[in-house]
């Protein structure tokens, strides 16, 4: 233990550990991940961490001329509850998704991924499980864990705290990238169903538990054969190997829109032409028992419901007028359950995103 002399000074010298920074932690962290990382071993890359840079050989992934497309999210305030939970086994699964059905909507096959994991204190533990769940993404997204980055930062976050921050880079073949630019008035808008309140919309979620007196630990209203934050830690579907298997089936579908923050209202107008809109039939969207429980506890209008979570419906498939049937079943045998929420119409100056019917909530 270092002391202070008579001017002040630190006698015997501090060290990094001293500091909060425990070196021999993370190096613990690292062996214990190595055998993960290399499960999600795939054509391009290898598979293994320790280097100062991940490689990726893309004619060994088989790409003649390709466009990267890269994308970075993170999982915002729903690592809170993880951490006030202990339960860290699949926040990794919800980072790894919000970065790659960025990527497929773009028609991009996510090639590999980065992740950033900072925290006050290292828990080796802790920090394997998170990973774990960042190996199951990747995975099911088909894409290698090529590197990442532990920050140990002792007074910036407090104790028991961590963040999280994804990196994915994909790639498409000239020509293949989406939305297409013929998206017209009269094409089909298909729903993909949601696991859950996926990872946008959690600082409302959380003040609407704090503001019904629930505990993490208590039943989950909408769930009762689970615990409430357990439910509500629902993994983020990853939608990528269904949607690219439909898109090797069908030229059909013209465009694809991942529902995350900003609900439908925002998201689905960053895939339309100039002078459309999405005209949107409430009454065919079925919202899951979640969204009904934190709609009438919170007293959430449906326009802010809308606004702010996915409802149900995580991804929405622009679709070829007369194509319906098509693509449906193109999706049906990717293992999907498409839902026909709506179509595509002139919209001139007006509002982007137009509603018919009521939402069931």
């Amino acid at each position: 233990m270092s002391q202070n002399g008579h001017d002040g000074s630190i006698r015997n010298g501090l060290t990094y550990a001293e500091a909060g920074v425990d070196i021999d932690a993370g190096n613990a962290m690292v062996e214990a991940i190595k055998p993960l990382v290399r499960a999600t071993r795939r054509p391009g890359a290898d598979g293994t961490i320790g280097g100062f840079g991940g490689l990726f050989d893309l004619k060994a992934a088989g790409y003649v001329d390709p466009i990267l497309v890269a994308a970075n999210d993170g999982v915002g305030t729903k690592v809170k509850i993880a951490i006030e939970t202990g339960h860290h086994e699949t926040i990794g699964i919800d980072l790894v998704a919000m970065c790659v059905n960025d990527l497929v909507v773009q028609g991009a096959e996510p090639l590999f991924f980065l992740d950033y994991y900072a925290t006050g204190k290292l828990d080796p533990r802790e920090g394997a499980l998170v990973v774990q769940g960042i190996v199951d993404g990747c995975r099911q997204a088909g894409c290698a864990l090529l590197g990442g980055e532990t920050a140990e930062m002792p007074g910036l976050y407090g104790n028991g705290d961590y963040d999280l921050a994804g990196f994915a880079v994909g790639a498409a073949e000239r020509g293949r990238l989406l939305p297409r630019a013929d998206i017209r008035p009269g094409d089909a808008l298909l729903g993909l169903p949601s696991s859950g309140v996926h990872s946008n919309g959690f600082s409302l979620v959380r003040k609407i538990v704090a503001a019904a007196g629930l505990d993490w630990n208590a039943t989950a209203p909408f769930a009762p054969e689970k615990r409430l934050g357990i439910a509500l830690l629902e993994p983020t579907r990853i939608y990528v190997r269904q949607l690219l298997g439909a898109l090797r089936r069908t030229d059909a579908i013209k465009g694809l829109a991942h529902i995350t923050g900003g609900g439908f209202i925002d998201n689905i107008p960053r895939i339309l032409p100039e002078g459309t809109a999405a005209r949107l039939d409430l009454a065919a969207i079925l919202p899951l028992p979640v969204f009904g429980w934190l709609a009438r506890v919170g007293g959430v209008d449906a326009g802010e419901m809308l606004r702010t979570f996915n409802c149900g419906i995580g991804m929405v498939v622009v679709v070829e007028a007369g194509q319906v049937e098509t693509v449906t079943d193109a999706l049906i045998a990717e293992g999907e359950t498409p839902v026909l929420i709506g179509d595509v119409i002139a919209a001139g100056d007006g509002p982007r995103v137009v509603t018919t019917g009521e939402l069931r909530l």
